[in-house]
């Protein structure tokens, strides 16, 4: 077997998509029975749905989602008010995405499960890993029951309490957030409108929301509760709470459909890469849930590593290129706890942050610009939208394939080549990755081949 994915979360799931439809021996392994049954990472942010456009989900991840309402203030039982939960940004050819959408985890999971079987992939259910060997040539993935498996490569996209990165001695470094308990809970609730994300904030700091999430008739319960607090995820508990800080009976709470509590902290693993082993989503990074930061730079993870592997394993690309993944990915994990840590404690808005449109690679050796003081999009920037030809870009970039814009070259394999680029990208040659991100860029192509030579990428005929 080419890749073992140990977790069947939007990572592993996500990973499994991409390499599937590379032609990569994959599967994807889940200790549980089946898929997450929570709501708990519900905001796909934009440059998430650009990925999963590319993934051939976003449409059904639009028809299970809605917009974002605005938060309803309650206070003594009244309305106090109603305001937006991020700044809103205005979308343009380049930037077709702009406001987050909301979606239960557990149903973007079906989503992405079910494009994985549409692909060919699939999820082993029930099975435990307990831990690995690695050699020269390989991995040996011990089971629970006693089973092994061997693969050319493993990701560990296990959870924040990964028992692949403790087996391979990873350390993690974080803080704690906030010193009081949370509890975040799926509830059916009579007596609110679905219009609001209801708010029930106390004097001494401790709180209750209710949000409705799209697609369900569910209520997204978070609540923040007093220090020392030992939250009751019962059916009676969750009553009980919502009775104290809203002016809602206990009894209006009919349903209580999951429930978790804990407590906010960050965490950042020492290591990406060990080996053979890759650790991805929660296994590398913890965050704060404030600001959508968790699952979306999870799913990028997956997006990042799932072409280098595909690159290695299928096209001949050199070993070193999975370098790359550690180098990239964990220091944009860097910036997104620190952004999600600033949000928890209010020191960020949601909004042109918090999107990631503007995240990138600038510093990545993978990164190559030639150009003397360019004007508008630089290698290491995502490659915006745009329209060449009547082509729109997003179209010419879906696959996974490289694409090279700006030149008269004809197409070879893995690669698409438009002849001009959009004048918002500036003058210049650009060649995009498969993961949409600008890898190389001159004013000719003068020096393509060897940075081709260099990453693996597909050279212009």
């Amino acid at each position: 077997m080419d890749v073992l994915i140990v977790g069947a979360g939007p990572t592993g799931l996500t990973l499994g998509i991409d390499l599937a439809r590379r032609g990569v021996e994959a599967l994807v392994v889940e200790r549980a029975e089946g898929l997450f049954p929570g709501s708990r990472g519900k905001g796909i942010q934009p440059r998430t749905q650009e990925v999963f456009d590319d993934l051939g989900v976003l449409e059904a991840i639009r028809a299970a989602s809605g917009p974002y309402p605005d938060r309803m203030i309650w206070k003594d039982g009244e309305r106090a008010g109603a305001q937006p939960m991020f700044e809103r940004l205005e979308p343009d050819e380049g930037t077709p995405c702009t406001e987050p959408l909301m979606i239960p985890q557990w149903r973007t999971q079906e989503v992405l499960y079910a494009r994985l079987v549409e692909l060919g992939g699939q999820v082993a259910f029930g099975r435990e890993v307990t831990g690995l060997t690695q050699s020269a040539d390989g991995t040996r993935v011990l089971f629970a029951d006693g089973t092994t498996v061997r693969a050319r490569y493993v990701v560990a996209a296990d959870g924040g309490r990964s028992v692949l990165r403790r087996a391979l001695g990873v350390g993690m470094t974080g803080e704690r957030v906030d010193p009081a308990p949370f509890v975040v809970a799926d509830v059916r609730v009579d007596g609110l409108d679905r219009d609001h994300w209801h708010a029930f904030p106390a004097d001494d700091g401790s709180s209750l929301g209710l949000c409705p999430l799209a697609g369900t008739e569910d209520f997204q319960l978070a609540a923040r509760l007093p220090e020392g607090s030992e939250p009751d995820l019962t059916l009676d508990g969750i009553r009980a709470l919502v009775a104290r800080y809203a002016h809602l009976a206990a009894e209006d709470v009919t349903e209580l459909r999951w429930a978790s509590d804990f407590r906010p902290r960050t965490g950042l693993a020492d290591r990406f890469r060990v080996g053979r082993v890759f650790l991805a989503g929660d296994a590398a990074h913890v965050h704060s849930p404030a600001g959508g930061q968790g699952l979306n730079t999870s799913v990028q993870d997956a997006y990042n590593l799932g072409w280098k592997l595909g690159a290695v394993l299928r096209d001949g690309a050199p070993e070193t290129l999975l370098d790359t993944y550690e180098e990239e990915r964990r220091a944009n994990a860097a910036a997104m706890l620190e952004l999600s840590t600033g949000v928890h404690r209010g020191e960020v808005r949601r909004g042109r942050a918090t999107v990631q449109l503007e995240l990138g690679y600038p510093r990545s050796s993978l990164t190559e610009e030639t150009r003397r003081g360019p004007a508008g999009v630089r290698a290491g920037d995502r490659a915006p939208d745009g329209t060449v030809d009547g082509v729109r870009l997003f179209d010419a970039f879906r696959g996974p394939h490289w694409t090279l814009l700006g030149a008269g070259a004809p197409s070879a394999a893995g690669l698409r080549v438009l002849p001009a680029a959009p004048e918002s990208y500036g003058p210049g040659v650009f060649l995009v990755r498969p993961d949409g991100y600008v890898g190389w860029a001159g004013a000719t192509t003068q020096g393509l081949g060897a940075y081709a030579a260099r990453t693996g990428a597909p050279a212009a005929g």
